[in-house]
């Protein structure tokens, strides 16, 4: 239980900042359009320059988590993320807000993996699949309160003040990451030409590749979706008020915690009955596609459809542990943040291709409900074949 206090909370506790600030543009959206008169591919650009910037550091971040350990490394990127709010506070233009964001995207870059590393280094193998899921339900929290209850703020104090409060939030998360302990390892003092050696290692893997391209389409998609394209889509194909589309957005992020919280008590008595982390990857990411057909041809009812997407959604960070198991306890860095990587392109290149093509669409003289559909029909596309290529896989591995 000290531990639980001493380690997993304050990283949590970064991890729910991290979550709320990846998801936020998506609420106020409709501010940004208003004030900075963008298009969509615009908002796209703007929203993802924090995916950008989050997914080029992930490497580099590897090499740090392995390196320096997990305390230092976040807690001086977070007050790089509180920086990038206090810009975003006060941001007057594109290019300064874009700059803002990807500032923030940088300084919570590590939240996540820095999290994983520190469960390495102070729990055991058996724990990381629950430990990661219970990680990820601080996440869920955090896209909760960047939901519906943020929707309700805006109109009170303004998204202004909301990014001033969040540049106090990321001082003070940083204090708390700072005063966790930090275990020492042999895999710090590793010389950094063999750290690359490792790592180059890792990415030319038959395993690694195995997990990526699913990974890069179906959790980036999500993420995608969920810190941009899920409230517009919302308005334009189903013709909701802002207010009904964020409550969709709080039942996705509803969801998805449930989903974490299960995996975090359930994994382990889940794999003792035969549904193994892998066989809930594989069957969570193919009902995940069957959810997104549903939705992309409004086959169903809205609302448990986006609350189920995010349930199954969960499942997906499972990749992380079982990634990890095919490579030496010493690597749990570089491994985490390569697949990070992967899941941050695709969001990237997802949220503003997104808009890209809504944008091309509609000039093409097809209406937003159909531009909309259109595009997210094809991502699912991609996503399906992704799926499929994990699925064929399995065959080269044991």
């Amino acid at each position: 239980m000290n531990l639980w206090r001493r380690v997993f909370l304050p990283f949590a506790v970064g991890y729910f900042f991290s979550y709320f600030l990846r998801n936020v543009n998506a609420v106020i959206a409709p501010e940004l359009t208003r004030e900075l008169g963008v298009s969509a591919a615009d908002l796209g650009l703007l929203t993802s320059a924090y995916l950008l910037a989050f997914g080029a550091a992930q490497l580099p971040l590897g090499l740090a988590l392995d390196r320096y350990g997990p305390r230092r490394v976040e807690s001086f990127l977070l007050l790089i993320a509180a920086a990038g709010c206090a810009l975003f506070a006060v941001g007057s233009s594109l290019t300064e807000l874009a700059i803002a964001r990807a500032l923030i995207g940088l300084g919570v870059s590590s939240c996540l993996m820095a999290s994983f590393k520190a469960f390495s280094q102070w729990f055991g193998l058996e724990r990381q699949a629950s430990l990661n899921a219970a990680i990820m339900a601080a996440g869920g929290l955090g896209a909760l309160t960047a939901s519906t209850p943020l929707s309700w703020a805006i109109p009170l104090v303004g998204w202004r003040t909301v990014f001033v409060a969040l540049a106090v939030a990321g001082v003070l998360t940083s204090a708390g990451i700072f005063s966790t302990p930090e275990k020492p390892s042999g895999a710090q003092r590793e010389p950094l030409s063999s750290q690359i050696a490792g790592l180059v290692e890792l990415l030319t893997s038959r395993a690694f590749w195995r997990y990526a391209p699913q990974s890069m389409l179906i959790i980036g998609g999500f993420l995608a979706l969920q810190g941009l394209w899920a409230v517009p889509w919302l308005m334009n194909f189903a013709g909701l008020e802002r207010s009904a589309a964020a409550h969709h957005l709080l039942l996705m992020g509803s969801g998805m915690l449930a989903g974490f919280l299960g995996l975090a008590f359930g994994v382990g008595p889940l794999a003792k009955r035969g549904a193994t982390p892998l066989r809930l990857l594989t069957g969570g990411m193919g009902l995940a596609l069957l959810a997104t057909l549903l939705i992309v041809l409004d086959a169903g009812p809205g609302e448990p459809l986006w609350f189920t997407l995010g349930l199954i959604f969960s499942v997906g960070n499972l990749a992380y542990a079982l990634l990890q198991s095919h490579y030496s306890p010493a690597l749990a860095g570089r491994v985490n943040t390569a697949l990070n990587l992967m899941v941050f392109v695709g969001a990237f290149g997802i949220q503003w291709g997104f808009g890209a093509a809504v944008d091309a669409l509609q000039a093409a003289g097809h209406a937003p409900r159909a531009a909309y559909q259109i595009t997210f029909g094809g991502l699912l596309a991609l996503q399906v074949a992704s799926w499929l290529w994990f699925l064929g896989g399995a065959r080269h591995q044991k």
